[in-house]
């Protein structure tokens, strides 16, 4: 068997700056650290803060009145700010800047009196954030159908947003049916879809011609993991998405020559290595990494943790 690892995949610059600032702040404030929703959507780096004493809740009345609270990569409302306030909690915003991106985006189009088409899943973490800060001005839609009972005539100011981790291809053909209906529509200066979440898309898009399958390392609740799936089935090929080798299955592999690995933007390098360690176990697989796009970006950790990261060393 050949393994071919697809390069970029997993940890992405917001995620890699969640994960810091849950690092940082158990190390300096000490457990519990309470943390609003999950870190990010990935059960392995969930559990492991859990063990090291962090504390995921639903609700900001499951924190006690003047503890910690960090706000996770998928951003959150200003409602839940205004609580946290309310409740004396000392917050942390880990928020991924291109999701704050897409708020400050809503909130632009909703002080010039703007209906907001936001195109996403719902119920997500992101969506849910996003639609909290104008919630009279936006209406969700997550396919074209949606967009067909949608109803509006010339006088209705429109604009459209995305929620960061969407399928490309999905958001374009949903995008470009808002347009055909409503050629007055407008979008942001930028696109909302995320630099990663297109990276590993178009990894997959392209690494996945060579593989008879394709595993993508992420968890069932990963937005961005669930789309590479698709993409991959799309093509035709087999494809699962896995949280680890525990979930994997030696029948999935029979006759299967190429095997392509990626991983969504919240898996953790280490789960991708125990996946490889135990295909290598298997199969006796070989490795061979291939680059599509090289990733450089590096997000700032939250100013209430900036000063207690420690300095580079100098060079």
């Amino acid at each position: 068997m050949k393994i071919i690892l697809a390069a970029p995949r997993g940890f992405c610059a917001g995620v890699n700056m969640a994960v810091k600032s849950l690092e940082l702040a158990l190390q300096h404030f000490g457990p519990p650290i309470y943390v609003y929703h999950e870190i990010v959507h990935n059960q392995f780096v969930v559990h492991s803060f859990k063990d090291r004493g962090a504390i995921f809740v639903n609700s900001l009345s499951e924190i006690p009145s003047g503890s910690t609270v960090l706000f996770s990569a998928h951003g959150v409302s200003p409602a839940i700010r205004t609580e946290a306030k309310n409740r004396d909690l000392q917050a942390i915003d880990a928020t991924c800047p291109l999701v704050t991106k897409v708020h400050l985006e809503a909130i632009k189009f909703a002080k010039e009196h703007y209906t907001i088409i936001l195109i996403g899943h719902d119920g997500h973490d992101e969506v849910i954030g996003t639609m909290g800060e104008a919630p009279e001005a936006i209406l969700l839609v997550e396919d074209v159908a949606d967009v067909d009972q949608l109803e509006f005539t010339t006088q209705t100011k429109l604009a459209y947003l995305t929620q960061t981790t969407l399928s490309v291809d999905d958001a374009t053909r949903i995008i470009q049916r808002l347009k055909e209906r409503f050629p007055w529509i407008v979008g942001p200066p930028k696109e909302d879809i995320c630099y990663a979440t297109q990276n590993r898309q178009e990894a997959v898009r392209v690494l996945g011609q060579q593989a008879d399958i394709v595993l993508v390392l992420g968890s069932q609740n990963s937005s961005n993991s669930q789309r590479l799936r698709e993409l991959a089935a799309e093509s035709g090929k087999a494809s699962y998405l896995v949280d680890g080798p525990k979930d994997l299955e030696r029948e999935w592999f029979r006759g299967s020559e190429t095997v392509l690995i990626t991983a969504g933007a919240s898996a953790p390098e280490q789960v991708v290595q125990e996946t490889i360690a135990w295909l290598q176990s298997h199969f006796d697989a070989s490795i061979e990494e291939q680059i599509v796009q090289k990733e450089e970006v590096v997000f700032p950790l939250p100013k209430a943790l900036r000063a207690l990261q420690s300095p580079s060393p100098a060079t």
